[in-house]
């Protein structure tokens, strides 16, 4: 018998642009996207996913036992940000400091990859502040009274 480290570790990641602000631009959306999905890739993950709207990405990942989140976030931030200076000519870009983050199952794969890939859909609904409370109160996180953008934990 092999002595190898097996994991299934999906995780869905939220993060938005700095304030909050629309800035990326719709055509540029798909290119971003994609690059994003390159830097997982490049770094040793599994891209399942990757989407979003102007002020916010969703990425669905699978991390390897080897890699922490929060550097491959820090990693994917980073590297973003730099193509969004240098090769799209977004010169006022950054990411929030922050980001949110969520196991998902096996058996909730496919319908987190159909909420990711339905996203502009989704935001023609509300936007991404009312999404992350209903998110994070689907976890057990309830808003911070005060409109601060802070949550804590109910459970």
């Amino acid at each position: 018998m092999s002595h190898r480290t097996l994991l299934s570790n999906r995780i869905h990641i939220v993060f938005g642009t700095k304030d909050r602000r629309s800035i990326i631009p719709d055509s540029l959306l798909p290119r971003l996207w994609a690059y994003i999905a390159g830097i997982i890739k490049n770094l040793g993950a599994k891209a399942y996913a990757v989407g979003g709207t102007g002020d916010h990405v969703h990425i669905f990942l699978g991390l390897p036992a080897t890699m922490n989140l929060a550097e491959t976030v820090q990693k994917i931030k980073a590297n973003s940000s730099r193509w969004m200076h240098d090769e799209a000519g977004v010169k006022r870009f950054s990411w929030q400091e922050g980001y949110a983050a969520f196991s998902v199952s096996m058996s909730h794969s496919d319908a987190t990859i159909a909420y990711i890939d339905r996203q502009a859909d989704h935001h023609k609904k509300r936007g991404f502040g009312a999404e992350m409370e209903a998110l994070l109160a689907k976890v057990g996180f309830s808003a911070v009274p005060g409109g601060t953008g802070d949550f804590i934990a109910n459970r």
